[in-house]
């Protein structure tokens, strides 16, 4: 930890996928082009090969893994002390399973991450701090307090910290996100939040909602990317339509949470 204080902010303007192949051995004959602040969306059915992909962003493969797809920085082919070294670590990934082992309360854990992150003397780490937990908040469906242990947190609320500690604190520039859908958190906003600290966010979701707001939507098919689609005039101008339903299920999820009856849909 005392070789990450002080380390300057790692920044990626560009990473580029080089395509490999699919299950069936054909070649992908792709390349993807994702710049910093932009929101990829990677959709196909499920066991189509969408955790492949992130596994292989998240590893910065140089065509050693199974798809032999090449992730380049920059422009720049990385070798292995690039990829692995932890003190300018470029992926953040947030699993769909967050757990936590420290017995520690939340303030005490961004406290300490901020330290590591940002350096001993940090002018305005109180401000940092208090940024975090209030967007964790947003995000998570239960409000939880400094003083809450990380142990004690929800998988929601852990999700929720996670999110808001990557976007306000975590010097990360590429994050990778699974099925942040399924998080049990108003996941647009997250996305949101991503996005305005200029990282590249990239996730895999079922979600349409989620897949139609992004810059566009890597199509996976047979454990391969079968296309890549930049979300046309026509799709915007559908998503009102689809948040209004959204919101339709999101209201009956609530109120059965509640004990309501669902006799009418408002």
């Amino acid at each position: 930890m005392q070789n990450l204080e002080n380390k300057d902010e790692v920044k990626v303007h560009k990473l580029t996928i080089n395509g490999g192949k699919n299950k069936l051995g054909e070649a992908e004959n792709i390349q993807v082009e994702i710049f910093a602040g932009q929101v990829i969306s990677i959709v196909g059915p499920t066991g189509s090969g969408k955790s492949r992909l992130l596994a292989d962003i998240e590893c910065l493969a140089q065509e050693d893994t199974p798809t032999k797809r090449q992730i380049l920085i920059d422009d720049e082919i990385l070798d292995d002390e690039a990829r692995f070294n932890l003190e300018g670590k470029l992926v953040a990934q947030l699993s769909q399973n967050m757990n936590f082992i420290m017995d520690i309360t939340v303030e005490n854990f961004l406290t300490m991450h901020a330290k590591v992150r940002l350096g001993k003397e940090i002018e305005n780490e109180k401000a940092i701090i208090a940024k975090c937990f209030s967007m964790a908040n947003e995000l998570a469906g239960e409000k939880f307090t400094l003083d809450t242990k990380v142990t004690q947190l929800s998988g929601g609320q852990s999700r929720a910290l996670m999110i808001a500690d990557v976007a306000c604190i975590s010097s990360s520039p590429i994050v990778l996100i699974d099925e942040i859908e399924n998080a049990g958190i108003d996941r647009q906003k997250a996305i949101k939040c991503l996005a305005k600290s200029e990282k590249i966010v990239i996730m895999s979701t079922h979600d349409p909602l989620l897949a139609l707001n992004a810059d566009k939507r890597i199509v996976i098919k047979n454990g391969g990317i079968s296309k890549i689609i930049e979300t046309t005039a026509k799709e915007k101008a559908c998503i009102e339509k689809i948040r209004q339903l959204d919101e339709t299920l999101l209201n009956i999820r609530s109120r059965l949470r509640l004990g309501d009856l669902i006799e009418n849909i408002n």
